[in-house]
């Protein structure tokens, strides 16, 4: 069972691996940064990350009536890098999700999806 810090330090270890968010899907707040880049407003990154999401499953919601659209990760390439989103199955003070965004040209995007799993299934219950 991982907590915020440990999840957040098994985050940073994917190769790649830039910086990495626990945001609050709820609240749209950042509850734990690691790594952030310089000049970069975390919590309005957090706040306009979790709006993303929002919208997306909105959207999908929108595009499947009468289904049950649940994420469980989004990912979106730039031409910097690669951002992930995974939800957590956690509760915390509400549904939590990690942000990772990784190099371009050093990051393995199907071992970031695959560690970002493992990862989420080891965060605490």
């Amino acid at each position: 069972m991982l907590g915020l810090d440990d999840c957040l330090t098994e985050v940073m270890a994917i190769p790649g691996a830039l910086d990495a968010m626990l945001l609050d899907q709820t609240s749209g707040m950042a509850v734990a940064i690691s790594g952030p880049p310089q000049g970069v407003d975390a919590e309005r990154s957090a706040a306009a990350l979790t709006e993303t999401l929002r919208a997306t499953m909105d959207g999908l919601a929108r595009s499947c009536p009468g289904e049950t659209v649940r994420i469980d990760d989004m990912l979106v390439t730039t031409d910097k890098g690669h951002h992930l989103l995974r939800m957590l199955e956690t509760v915390f003070e509400g549904p939590l999700i990690i942000y990772l965004r990784l190099d371009l040209e050093r990051s393995n995007l199907a071992l970031a999806r695959y560690r970002l799993q493992a990862i989420s299934s080891q965060f605490l219950t």
